[in-house]
């Protein structure tokens, strides 16, 4: 379901990704929400071309959106995190806001990454030849003050991050985004 576009930027964002809400700390939440808003303005983008925004530019024919992936891989980490508190307890060490931004956050690269031809299509831009979108996102959201935890996340969501030991936060979203990538971007006999 699209939001209804409004004037504001800010409130058509909000009412598209309600997940930002689910970040607790307010001072969290309203960076991730910056973050996000200097990427489409840096981007240049509409509301109505974000909207049906492949999520890859490296999937044929993709049918799942840029906001669609990022609302998916999301939820699927927030839901991944409360198995894992409820059966374990304190016993697993999860911040939820991280975790909750740097989903938000992991792909936001992509609006500065990718560009809109004049015929239409969505490709890769001058700037995504010569950084690809974790970077990006490390690079926009330390600029707004967001902790280096959910840097962390957003610098080894991708392969980028396999020369690193990931935190707990970024071993969920890693593996969450990969479910969702996997899954809608190879055919399969089922």
């Amino acid at each position: 379901m699209q939001p209804e576009l409004k004037e504001n930027m800010r409130e058509t964002l909000l009412e598209a990704i309600p997940e930002f809400d689910l970040i607790e700390n307010t001072d969290l939440r309203e960076k991730t929400v910056q973050v996000w808003e200097d990427a489409v303005q840096e981007g240049g983008w509409n509301w109505e071309t974000i909207m049906n925004m492949p999520f890859s530019v490296h999937v044929e024919n993709c049918n799942i959106t840029f906001i669609e992936h990022v609302r998916t891989v999301c939820k699927m980490c927030i839901a991944v995190h409360d198995v894992l508190k409820d059966s374990y307890g304190d016993r697993t060490k999860l911040d939820k806001d991280h975790l909750i931004s740097g989903a938000l956050l992991a792909d936001v690269g992509k609006l500065i990454e990718y560009t809109e031809t004049e015929s239409g299509e969505i490709t890769k831009a001058g700037r995504g030849d010569h950084l690809r979108h974790p970077f990006i996102g490390v690079a926009m959201a330390h600029k707004r003050g967001i902790p280096p935890e959910v840097q962390h996340v957003i610098a080894t969501h991708s392969k980028e991050g396999e020369m690193m030991i990931r935190s707990n936060e970024s071993v969920i979203f890693h593996h969450a985004d990969f479910i969702d990538f996997d899954l809608v971007s190879k055919k399969r006999p089922f």
